[in-house]
């Protein structure tokens, strides 16, 4: 009878104790521990999920806008002063970058547009300039790629943990009560729970922000080759 299921005290544990709070609460310190760093690490995958998302509507907003006045047929030296000296953004970046470069190259007394390494400096450039902006965009994306495959084993670790402080607690108690055994239980349980809501939007977020900045830097690639070779034409016109 002592080891029989009480179904009284069952109920009143599982509507007064496995409520959220009491289960964090009523957790073990390294439980506890585990669900505050999983806690962390969703409001850190949180606030780089919105971040980036803000950021990349703000740079393709802006890529189009730049985009519209570079095919305008104005001056691409009024607008080099305008928006290439000063850059804001990464597209008048790569746009500085080889305007920048190749008016340098033009100022050389006697240069030779077309055979002086001009095109090779521009090229190198431009191709340095797309690397240093993607690397800035990427900047806390792997914390991402990170979370997203760990958070689970950790929150696995905090169930297993949990699990082990419960039996603990039975072989003290010497009872094996239902009543007694799941709220540890429940305890332990819920720490995988926290780090699968963290790791999904992770993983969710990682891919669909690393797509995003994939189709970006072919944007960045695009319009960078379509400039050098007008700049490599005017090189030609001039000479």
């Amino acid at each position: 009878m002592d080891r029989a299921v009480d179904t009284a005290n069952l109920g009143v544990s599982a509507a007064g104790d496995l409520s959220v709070w009491a289960l964090f609460i009523n957790a073990s310190l390294v439980v506890k521990l585990v669900m505050l760093g999983l806690l962390g690490c969703s409001i850190v995958v949180w606030a780089i999920i919105f971040a980036k998302t803000l950021t990349l509507r703000r740079i393709n907003r802006e890529a189009s806008s730049f985009e519209d006045r570079f095919w305008s047929g104005g001056s691409l030296d009024d607008l080099y002063d305008t928006d290439g000296a000063k850059p804001t953004n990464p597209m008048t970046a790569v746009f500085g970058a080889a305007m920048g470069e190749w008016r340098r190259s033009a100022r050389i007394p006697g240069v030779d547009l077309v055979r002086g390494g001009v095109k090779e400096r521009v090229d190198r450039a431009i191709g340095i300039t797309i690397t240093r902006e993607m690397d800035r965009l990427r900047r806390w994306v792997i914390f991402l790629a990170t979370v997203a495959p760990v958070a689970p084993f950790v929150g696995l670790f905090g169930t297993v943990w949990g699990i082990m402080h419960s039996f603990s607690s039975i072989a003290a108690e010497h009872n094996t009560n239902l009543s007694v055994v799941a709220p540890g239980i429940s305890e332990a349980l819920f720490a995988t729970a926290i780090g699968l809501v963290t790791a999904i939007p992770a993983y969710v977020a990682y891919n669909i922000i690393s797509n995003s900045l994939d189709l970006f830097e072919d944007r960045l690639d695009g319009f960078g080759a379509e400039f050098a070779a007008i700049l490599s034409r005017q090189s030609e016109e001039r000479a």
